[in-house]
């Protein structure tokens, strides 16, 4: 029998962790693993929103693939995926090459999800990769620049479309970084506006009440203005326009209302839900024993509340851990073990020392918090590449 081919499409946390695993499990002559991602590295997406903002630098959030990976045992291809045929079991790659498999993993990560909003694919800015982080740091920095020269007050408006956690690790952290640019450039922070807009009643929807009336007293007193159950129904080159009819001038909409997975899973004739697919306990694609799919494409239901898991990196990190372990048992015989979610505890950050989280069924918030998101963030780098990337990483 000839050597199985592993193909893991996608270097975010589930398939690099599928990867990392793997390549501890199995000896060098049992499978052919082959793990494709677009970039050379692996970035932290739970840490995006600091570079976004411009209060970290965006170098330390990512790691270099190779760095992670025994190459012995794990082959990288930098490439972009741009079609997957399952009736041929091939992978088709925007260089032209192509790609077999005995075993898929399908980890491609997620697309902005835009609700039809008129506009806000060509006008809004979104967090959701190194370079479109890059984009927003500097594009914030020119408006301040600009607005030395030119005192439009849209140039200083800021709106953030959403307020999951994203957005109000966004706008949290944007308003730390306000006072040190109105500093820099000689501007008068009076004239800084930072909006966070959400369609649904409450910021943090789902969140306990008590942290998320915390959180909205944190981020107001820091200058954010909350406008709540106030959809956004267009985004224009000159700001947005609320379903109510008020339109506010801005030059800077960032959108972080929600994600859907990539399109290459619905292209590929998977069925899905906004892009994601149901997967069985296993993690397999519905009548694909020979396709699994983690991270933001998995479509996995809370059986208690009868709702979705949220797509974090928490959960795709144990994903990534399971199907390694489910891999491993299919090359050697054994049985597969399903997948059960277990939350370890839920952190939202609101800027410098500041924080909210629900740790089982204990509410943290403040300083407290803000220790336990280092200790979450420093743990899912432990598991992704040992001591050596939390000291790497730490130290910066």
């Amino acid at each position: 029998m000839s050597t199985p081919k592993i193909l893991i499409l996608g270097a975010g946390y589930g398939g690099l962790m599928t990867a990392v695993r793997l390549q501890k499990q199995l000896n060098y002559n049992e499978a052919e693993i082959t793990l494709v991602n677009k970039h050379d590295y692996h970035y932290f997406t739970t840490w995006l929103h600091e570079p976004a903002a411009g209060t970290k630098d965006p170098d330390q959030c990512r790691v270099e693939i190779v760095d992670l990976l025994d190459t012995s045992k794990v082959k990288f291809v930098k490439g972009t995926v741009t079609e997957i045929k399952r009736e041929e079991k091939q992978v088709l790659l925007q260089s032209g090459e192509s790609l077999t498999y005995d075993y898929l993993v399908i980890g491609l990560g997620s697309e902005p999800e835009t609700f039809g909003i008129q506009g806000l694919k060509e006008h809004a800015f979104s967090i959701r990769s190194i370079n479109s982080v890059r984009e927003i740091r500097e594009h914030i920095e020119y408006c301040f620049a600009k607005y030395k020269m030119e005192k439009r007050p849209e140039l200083l408006t800021f709106i953030v479309g959403g307020a999951g956690f994203t957005g109000i690790e966004f706008v949290g952290e944007l308003s730390d970084r306000v006072p040190e640019l109105c500093k820099e450039f000689d501007v008068d922070p009076s004239v800084v506006k930072i909006y966070n807009i959400e369609a649904a009643p409450t910021v943090l929807p789902g969140f306990d009440p008590e942290l998320v009336n915390y959180a909205m007293e944190v981020l107001s007193r820091k200058g954010v203005t909350f406008k709540i159950s106030t959809p956004i129904k267009e985004c224009t080159p000159e700001g947005v326009v609320l379903a109510d009819g008020e339109e506010i001038n801005s030059t800077t909409v960032v959108w972080t209302g929600g994600v859907r997975g990539n399109a290459i899973i619905e292209n590929a004739g998977f069925e899905t839900m906004r892009g994601r697919v149901k997967v069985d306990p296993y993690l397999h694609a519905p009548g694909h024993e020979d396709v699994f799919i983690v991270g933001d494409g998995a479509l996995i239901i809370n059986e208690e509340t009868d709702r979705p898991y949220p797509p974090t990196a928490q959960i795709a990190i144990q994903q990534g851990e399971n199907l390694a372990q489910n891999l491993t048992a299919l090359i050697r015989g054994g049985e597969l073990k399903p997948f059960v979610p277990a939350l370890k505890g839920t952190v939202a950050s609101l800027g410098k020392g500041e924080a909210i989280g629900l740790v089982g069924d204990k509410k943290i918030f403040g300083s407290t918090a803000a220790l336990m998101k280092k200790v979450i963030d420093n743990r899912s780098l432990y598991m992704l590449g040992g001591l050596s990337l939390v000291l790497k990483k730490v130290k910066l």
